[in-house]
């Protein structure tokens, strides 16, 4: 179900439907806190998934403790040089680059950029 959800709140924000898609990311979310635990990388998908909403709608400080949490789960549960790390830095850096935040952002970008660099 949380699946399903969070593919049909994608659709909607990438049709600009974000009235439309918050709720179901939210619920996505909470689906698989309670199904899966608070540190699963699904639990994490679902929490980029809805910062990157506000990102697109321009609410950073309601984006940036979700990147956060995302990029917690993700290192823990994925380790530190998993693509999906790196998309998080790439994420926040956007983030911080978007508030004026540029030297925040480069760390964060040089460390992404490393870690697409490792072969797999």
């Amino acid at each position: 179900m949380a699946t399903s959800l969070n593919n049909l709140a994608g659709l909607y924000a990438t049709q600009g439907q974000y009235a439309a898609a918050e709720p179901l990311f939210t619920r996505a979310l909470a689906i698989y806190e309670k199904a899966l635990g608070k540190d699963h990388p699904s639990v994490a998908q679902s929490l980029n998934n809805l910062a990157v909403l506000y990102d697109n709608q321009g609410q950073y400080a309601a984006a940036e403790p979700l990147y956060k949490r995302s990029l917690a789960i993700r290192e823990k549960a994925l380790g530190k040089d998993h693509p999906n790390v790196a998309e998080s830095l790439e994420n926040m850096a956007g983030l911080y680059r978007m508030t004026d935040r540029a030297k925040a952002a480069e760390p964060l970008e040089a460390r992404a950029k490393a870690i697409r660099a490792i072969k797999r």
